[in-house]
């Protein structure tokens, strides 16, 4: 079994909500959706190329796993509180992704 991540980008459009954003997303909601998933590793990122775009990536250890994760109740409940704070104010989407190569060095 492969690892996979899932990938969450947002477009937070007005730039006077960025800064809460970055900080919600940091203290809370990142924190909060690693615990959830029982993942060890997660980290995000703003795009260099358009500064509205965050990313967050979580890593599974399978995409069984993480397939189960996005049919059930731990999403379920990251996503309603994600609307409740941000509502339409930021737009994402998610991306389950499968891990077709790793190398290091």
């Amino acid at each position: 079994m492969s690892k996979a991540w899932l990938v969450v980008r947002a477009t937070v459009a007005d730039a006077a909500d960025r800064s809460a954003f970055d900080r919600w997303y940091s203290t809370e909601h990142m924190p909060d959706a690693a615990k959830a998933f029982r993942i060890g590793r997660a980290w995000r990122g703003w795009s260099q190329n358009d500064p509205a775009v965050h990313c967050a990536y979580y890593q599974f250890e399978s995409l069984d796993r993480l397939n189960a994760i996005m049919d059930g109740p731990e999403i379920a409940a990251l996503i309603a509180e994600f609307d409740r704070c941000w509502g339409n104010k930021v737009v994402r989407t998610r991306e389950v992704m499968s891990v077709a190569d790793e190398r290091e060095g």
